[in-house]
């Protein structure tokens, strides 16, 4: 009896001690496990924004882009489609465990920009663009996008095992808009059925004016509905000294841009949302002495509600048709498809708070940001699968944001530090979205 009081007693001893070991095991939880595998991989995806940046290729020109990722995510053994909307690249990772199908993007493209940063992995190459040869440089920090996506494939193929469901790394062409007469972009990636089966997609931009480690984003509306324009006005030619002979398509096209500028200020209701009409070119005349025949101008339209961009919409063609007919001229007004209100799923983006104040922590967070006039054709993804789309930080540590270079500039710079961030979140929000996903 005492020798089997004893064995239950050393049983039970031995039973305790391998339940403290399990409690206390080193081995980090998976949530954990990314973040420390993303800190590991971070001098990977810093060499690799260093290549891509140097390397910048245009809209739809991205094909040395497009092979140096494929090969990455080829050698992580994901299954790899290339050639999606013309140079896009897809790399699909399943999880052993069941669970939803989430797709995260970074876009590709450089910009036709001349570089003026001094760094060594400066970007020398040079495309040709409607036409001429330009120079092109990473002026939108799509370089970091590509390189914290191919980190973010690096972590969680290393912990694919312990992921629920499917991973797609959508690297998508041509954000910055398709060349003229070609179609592309997050529109025909759409098309092609990328987004079909998934559940939500996630996307990030990096800001050359927010500190690096700070995150910013907002439920809703977050960037604009975007629409260029092209207007065409027609006079009559004449000699410069008898301008009563002509009807002036340049005074016209003045008065016209003028009188446009009360379509915002006196048509839309602003304290809803902000709307932005610019002219950005305009066109017209040979010399100081001829009145010319036609004058051809462009702009941008920018919008953060739908009923509001169709009010202006209609008040922009009243006001062009009418100035135009007023001086005895002929205007003809495209207004081009663009792109729709970049979206963020109200319910998506509350349950990923949590992930952001996680991984940044919250003095770093802004969760309630100013929509931006900018645009993002993200917004074609939104409109199939619930979507979230935020900004981390690219400035200096310490920097006064009014010193550094804005967006589409030469002097465009981001930090590298900052890509940690990206990484880190991109990471997190895949295991804990497959967490918290019913």
């Amino acid at each position: 009896m005492k020798r089997l009081l004893f064995l239950t007693l050393a049983l039970l001893l031995l039973i305790t001690s391998v339940s403290f070991a399990n409690d206390t095991d080193p081995t980090p939880a998976l949530k954990d496990k990314v973040l420390a595998l993303a800190k590991q991989v971070e001098p990977k995806v810093i060499e690799w924004r260093h290549w891509v940046h140097e390397n910048a290729e245009l809209s739809n020109r991205e094909f040395k882009t497009a092979d140096y990722i494929a090969s990455h995510l080829k050698s992580l053994g994901l299954e790899v489609e290339t050639g999606v909307a013309h140079t896009g690249v897809v790399g699909t990772l399943k999880g052993s465990k069941p669970g939803p199908t989430i797709g995260l993007r970074a876009d590709m493209d450089g910009l036709p920009v001349k570089e003026r940063v001094n760094i060594p992995w400066a970007s020398k190459q040079v495309g040709e663009y409607q036409g001429a040869e330009v120079p092109v440089m990473h002026a939108c920090g799509h370089d970091t996008h590509v390189a914290i996506l191919m980190g973010v494939a690096e972590v969680l193929s290393q912990v694919k095992d312990n992921l629920k469901g499917t991973i797609r790394f959508v690297f998508q062409p041509a954000e910055e808009g398709v060349p003229p007469g070609e179609n592309g972009g997050a529109k025909m990636m759409v098309e092609e059925g990328v987004t079909n089966g998934m559940d939500v997609m996630f996307g990030l931009h990096i800001n050359s004016q927010t500190e690096v480690g700070q995150v910013k984003y907002r439920k809703a509306g977050i960037m604009a509905a975007v629409n260029s324009f092209t207007l065409k006005i027609k006079g009559v030619q004449s000699h410069g000294a008898y301008p009563w002979a002509s009807v002036d398509p340049i005074v016209t096209a003045a008065q016209i841009i003028n009188n446009a500028q009360t379509v915002v200020s006196r048509n839309l209701n602003l304290t809803k949302a902000a709307a932005v009409l610019t002219f950005g070119k305009i066109e017209g005349g040979v010399r100081s002495n001829i009145i010319p025949e036609e004058v051809n101008m462009e702009g941008t339209i920018r919008t953060l509600d739908a009923d509001m961009r169709e009010r202006l919409f209609e008040r922009f063609k009243a006001v062009v048709k009418n100035t135009a007919e007023s001086n005895g001229a002929k205007a003809i007004l495209t207004i081009n498809e663009g792109y729709p209100i970049t979206y963020n799923d109200p319910e998506l983006t509350a349950m990923m708070d949590d992930t952001f104040m996680e991984v940044a922590g919250a003095e770093n967070v802004n969760n309630s940001m100013d929509a931006v006039t900018g645009a993002e054709d993200f917004s074609f993804f939104q409109e199939e699968v619930p979507g979230l789309y935020f900004f981390i930080g690219g400035m200096p540590r310490g920097m006064n944001p009014a010193n550094a270079a804005p967006h589409h500039t030469p002097d465009f710079f981001v930090d590298d530090e900052g890509l940690l961030t990206g990484i880190r979140l991109m990471s997190r929000m895949v295991v804990d979205y497959g967490e918290k996903a019913k």
